[in-house]
């Protein structure tokens, strides 16, 4: 089975994520901008402006995730993860500006300042580039399982939330 979890910035999905691959013993399929930042020695910010100009950025990334993908059972916790992975269930994690720029800090170090711009940066410049190289609007979570707003909840309760729907829809 495969599982996508989607979510914007700090929304929470890779910890879902994470939760639902060990309940189902799955792997965690996430490669990740930031990997690719690192090991080219610029930073995030720097990585998606360029990738802003370069599809091919994209095309190679997405590549890499089918491949692993197609290696079977696993949970994908990309920003694309549900739209490219062919999914078998898909859940959007979803929680307010505020909420997720208090964890960025809290889990990067911060200021909340900071990472309310950074996290508003990211949203924005990824829903721009997605739209432009695939048509895909990633705030839109049509034909998803569910929506999760996990604002007021621990990752545990999203966790048990998201494993009902899982299971409803394994049935």
């Amino acid at each position: 089975m495969i599982i996508a979890i989607a979510g914007m910035t700090a929304s929470g999905k890779n910890t879902i994520g994470e939760l639902i691959a060990k309940e189902f013993g799955y792997r965690v399929v996430c490669p990740t901008f930031k990997d690719i930042a690192k090991k080219e020695g610029i930073s995030l910010m720097a990585l998606q402006e360029k990738a802003a100009k370069d599809k091919n950025i994209d095309l190679k990334f997405d590549e890499l995730l089918r491949q692993e993908v197609a290696k079977g059972n696993c949970v994908v916790t990309t920003w694309l993860g549900p739209w490219m992975a062919g999914a078998d269930v898909k859940i959007a994690i979803v929680a307010p500006l505020k909420v997720r720029a208090t964890r960025l800090a809290k889990r990067d170090g911060m200021t909340l300042k900071e990472a309310e711009k950074h996290v508003k940066e990211r949203d924005e410049q990824n829903i721009k580039r997605y739209k432009s190289v695939y048509g895909i609007d990633i705030t839109d979570y049509t034909g998803f399982d569910a929506v999760i707003d996990n604002s007021d909840k621990t990752p545990e309760q999203v966790n048990e939330i998201a494993m009902k729907i899982i299971e409803t829809k394994s049935r």
